[in-house]
């Protein structure tokens, strides 16, 4: 890290500030730093001169102040701010601050340290920059910033900057480290390098411990620190090797896509994902720090897989379970396509209020480019009201009634669910997240994944719009999961929204196959078949006259069509699945309804699920139409699969 140089401007914007394990430079990893800093300027950062009669560390500490204070303020900024040239503005100026800060202590490092700087604190300066990259990353979604992010905190991990090195131990240099440790997982997970995760979890593990052996007497209780320990294993349990084959971000290499050619020449707009709003509320929730498992997956949905072209595969036979994989690193990680475009802009929501959520979406509706989509996914339990004068809108509006139906137990009021709850049972309209909450944005185009048990309450929106029609993804109300285990919620995450990021293991995990019940020459035969025939999935929905200009118009997206694609091999694999046949709850449902030429009652869709189920001998579990009639009346109207 000594020798890492931040140097901004653009005719340096390409210098390497990486290191391996042995402290040298990576030649992998490079950081650029031009989107901050304009050739204006270039040269305009202004140092004291080194024979300047102030002191050396009274110009530094005076510096790490300054940076303090604007660290500090821009942290405590909204990630969502209103005005996002404002905020580069800002963030410009605390990078420029930053930089002065690095460069002084390097230029002056041995008198700064004669002087009493403490190897930590160099650290420290070094974690700032990393998490100013991070918060960058979350607002923008950069890939860039959470490489850079990577490289600072392994440089400062590799080098053990916040290694207590004085006679007498440090609680408050310890506490730093556990933060330390937690950042880092963060941005190792959203990498996927689970090497280095489990290296910071054993490394966690044993530095707690000594923790606790050290400071027994410490006002500090580090139960909390259990809590997280025990809470990045139970993620890394739910989120395992088998779960991430390959990566969920889209693939150029792995993910077919129409071209331009083959996209509706008779779309009347050709929108594309622009921002995404993400957030999940359930009890007792796998997740870690505030990444919950469902949101986490869908962030990676929704960007570039950083390699591009030059993505290799590392998949080893060996890896089946839940445990890394001893295959050797894969180097492609280390490389970024120049060439892909830019990732949608996501909003991570951790448990928001609903003022919070509705300022969030209010905010980037706003912003949104006239060509944009904005990209809603909600993931929470249903909201009952249980109230025998209190009447449901189909908005899910509560509305006062007296209660004249004697014939209406209190058990069946209790059933409805007009929204998403996303608090504590006790505040229900406070917390609550109702369909007319929603409608006010129908302004701009909304692309809405709704994973709930009241995901039909939702319905109510088509119809309702106030200037576009909402493209409408709701999962089954019912999760065929929660009838064999005590939670709706499976252990692994929603089961539905595993099928629109990972929808080869979700057929898995649906039959009961785990990571180490499968053979790799199958899963890859499998994944090859299902990359093929959702490929020629799309290929008739553009060929279709009857696709809804809904979908149409954002079919050119290839984030907003992959998902699209997923849902109608997921809602073809619960209609035909045995234990769910003929049973509405357990069947996702699609607004607006798309062509009967990629219904589950369609011959080609019901192939591809046999020929999967075929590859994993599974074939009896589903109903096909030749040995049982498929009944269309379900679905209403055959040309539609969006009626109840």
């Amino acid at each position: 890290m000594e020798s890492c140089r931040m140097n901004f401007p653009p005719s340096q914007s390409r210098r390497h500030c990486g290191f391996d394990a042995s402290g040298s430079h990576s030649h992998q990893a490079t950081v650029s730093y031009s989107r901050f800093f304009s050739d204006r300027n270039h040269n305009t950062m202004q140092l004291p001169p080194n024979n300047s009669s102030i002191p050396v560390n009274e110009v530094y500490w005076s510096l790490v102040h300054k940076a303090d204070k604007k660290f500090s303020k821009i942290r405590h900024l909204p990630f969502y701010y209103r005005n996002r040239l404002e905020y580069d503005a800002y963030f410009y100026k605390v990078f420029k601050v930053y930089t002065q800060v690095w460069k002084f202590q390097q230029e002056n490092r041995q008198k700064l340290v004669e002087s009493g700087l403490k190897r930590w604190e160099i650290g420290e300066i070094a974690s700032r920059i990393a998490q100013l990259y991070f918060g960058q990353y979350m607002r923008t979604s950069e890939a860039s910033y959470l490489s850079e992010a990577y490289i600072f905190y392994d440089a400062i991990f590799t080098r053990e900057y916040f290694k207590d090195g004085g006679m007498f131990p440090d609680l408050g240099l310890a506490t730093k480290q556990l933060r330390f440790i937690s950042r880092f997982i963060t941005v190792c997970l959203l990498l996927n390098r689970r090497d280095m995760v489990h290296h910071l979890l054993n490394h966690l593990k044993l530095f707690l411990d000594d923790c606790k052996r050290t400071f027994q007497d410490a006002t500090t209780d580090f139960r909390e620190w259990k809590l997280v320990v025990q809470e990045l294993l139970r993620f890394l349990k739910a989120d395992t090797t088998f779960m991430n084959l390959r990566p969920l971000r889209f693939s150029v290499v792995l993910d077919q896509s129409q071209s331009d050619s083959q996209i509706f020449a008779n779309a009347k707009r050709n929108l594309r994902l622009r921002d995404a709003v993400l957030t999940s509320y359930h009890h007792n929730e796998v997740k870690f720090s505030e990444l919950t498992l469902d949101t986490f997956r869908m962030l990676q949905c929704l960007e570039w897989e950083p390699s591009g072209s030059f993505y290799q595969s590392n998949v080893s036979k060996t890896a089946q379970n839940g445990t890394p994989s001893p295959t050797r690193t894969n180097y492609s990680q280390e490389i970024s396509d120049p060439t892909l475009p830019p990732n949608p802009r996501k909003a991570v929501l951790y448990r928001p209020s609903l003022t919070h959520f509705l300022a969030v979406v209010a905010t980037i509706c706003e912003e949104l480019p006239h060509d944009g989509v904005l990209l809603i996914y909600l993931s929470a339990s249903g909201a009952g009201m249980c109230s025998g004068t209190t009447s449901i809108s189909p908005l899910g509006f509560p509305c006062d009634r007296p209660d004249h139906s004697s014939g209406e137990s209190k058990g069946e009021s209790s059933n409805i669910h007009p929204g998403l709850l996303f608090g504590t049972h006790g505040n229900r309209g406070i917390n609550c997240i109702y369909p007319s909450d929603l409608v006010p944005f129908t302004r701009r185009p909304l692309f809405l994944v709704i994973d709930s048990d009241s995901s039909e309450a939702f319905e109510a929106i088509n119809g309702a719009e106030k200037g576009e029609t909402a493209a409408m993804l709701l999962s089954p109300s019912t999760s065929y999961c929660s009838t064999t285990s005590d939670s709706s919620h499976h252990q692994s995450g929603s089961l539905f929204t595993i099928f629109l990021t990972a929808p080869l293991q979700a057929f898995c995990l649906l039959l009961g196959i785990s990571g180490s019940d499968v053979e790799m020459d199958k899963y890859t035969k499998a994944e090859k078949l299902l990359s093929l025939s959702l490929n020629d999935w799309g290929l008739t929905l553009v060929t279709s006259e009857t696709l809804d200009p809904v979908w149409a118009q954002i079919f050119g997206d290839p984030f907003l069509r992959r998902i699209l694609l997923r849902f109608v091999f997921c809602l073809t694999v619960f209609t035909l699945y045995a234990p769910t046949f003929n049973k509405k709850e357990f069947v996702p449902k699609c607004l607006p309804g798309l062509p009967v030429s990629v219904l589950p009652t369609n011959a080609k869709c019901q192939n591809l699920v046999r020929q999967i189920a075929d590859i994993f001998g599974a074939s009896s579990s589903f109903i096909f139409s030749e040995g049982h009639e498929l009944d269309e009346n379900r679905h209403g109207d055959t040309d539609s699969m969006s009626l109840s």
